[in-house]
């Protein structure tokens, strides 16, 4: 993890259920003798993180509609320090504006960017129910407004038109796209995750909607098609940046990325036993 996340180490859930109650019934002692809670539990995740909102980052009201993706918010503030040490590397005039692309229910990208560096983040998405949910965050908290906007993207075939206007200027884009090829794929994704919690009891909904975990072609072609995409945004768009799940995708996008003359390089991420890593390319 990244070394600045104040994520680091363990869940202090003693605080966290002092600042938010509704916390408590999902915690116990497990078998060491360590608080923690059942992260197969849809349920006890979605309270985690309204409490690590609400402790960290003074977001006193977040919710996300039924079997929407609920994320693991270490894993998501990786990502956004990550993107800053890129940006570190520039001279840079603030405010810092970023793109977060599939902002999903849940906002927390822009949630987290606002919070932790102040940034000015545009949320986009394909999905009304995602953009009504992203919407209704940013009501309930109002301090968050002045940093974020939510934007609908009203064309599936496209990833930046529509979004970004004519003479805007973003210092980056970020995406975490969907990295299954079909809903089938995706279920048995799930299905190894909770295999691997030990908990297959559980029904195989572990939390998405189709846009958020799959599309045609997976992971890899999502972002073959942003990078192409993005040729025609070469002046509104500093670095543009995506997570890459499965490392067996990296040659297809380093092609793609050569093939149309853009500056790369690969980001290393990791949290706990999941590897993952972020692409970000420019062009000259």
């Amino acid at each position: 993890m990244h070394p600045k996340n104040i994520h680091n180490g363990t869940y202090n859930f003693p605080t966290l259920i002092n600042d938010f109650p509704a916390l408590e019934p999902f915690v116990f002692k497990n078998d060491f003798g360590t608080l923690t809670i059942d992260f197969a539990d849809n349920d006890a995740v979605l309270h985690l993180n309204k409490a690590l909102l609400m402790h960290h980052y003074n977001i006193n009201h977040w919710d996300i509609p039924e079997h929407y993706l609920c994320p693991p918010i270490p894993g998501r503030a990786d990502y956004i320090h990550y993107i800053a040490d890129i940006l570190a590397t520039e001279e840079i005039n603030i405010p810092i504006k970023g793109l977060d692309i599939g902002v999903g229910a849940n906002c927390i990208y822009p949630i987290l960017g606002s919070q932790i560096f102040d940034w000015k983040i545009i949320g986009a998405d394909i999905n009304e129910t995602a953009i009504q949910s992203a919407q209704s965050i940013l009501s309930a908290n109002p301090s968050l407004k002045k940093n974020i906007d939510i934007r609908h993207q009203c064309n599936n075939a496209n990833i930046f038109e529509g979004i970004i206007q004519k003479d805007e200027y973003f210092h980056f884009t970020m995406c975490n796209p969907p990295f299954h090829s079909s809903e089938e794929n995706a279920k048995k994704g799930t299905l190894r995750k909770l295999k691997n919690l030990k908990k297959v009891k559980y029904h195989l909904n572990f939390g998405g909607q189709a846009n958020e975990l799959w599309c045609n072609g997976g992971e890899a072609l999502f972002i073959k098609r942003m990078i192409k995409q993005s040729v025609l945004f070469k002046s509104n768009v500093g670095w543009f940046t995506s997570l890459v799940s499965k490392k067996e995708n990296l040659t297809k996008i380093y092609k793609q990325l050569d093939k149309l003359k853009a500056e790369h390089k690969t980001i290393e991420m990791s949290q706990g036993n999941k590897q993952s890593r972020i692409v970000a390319w420019k062009f000259s």
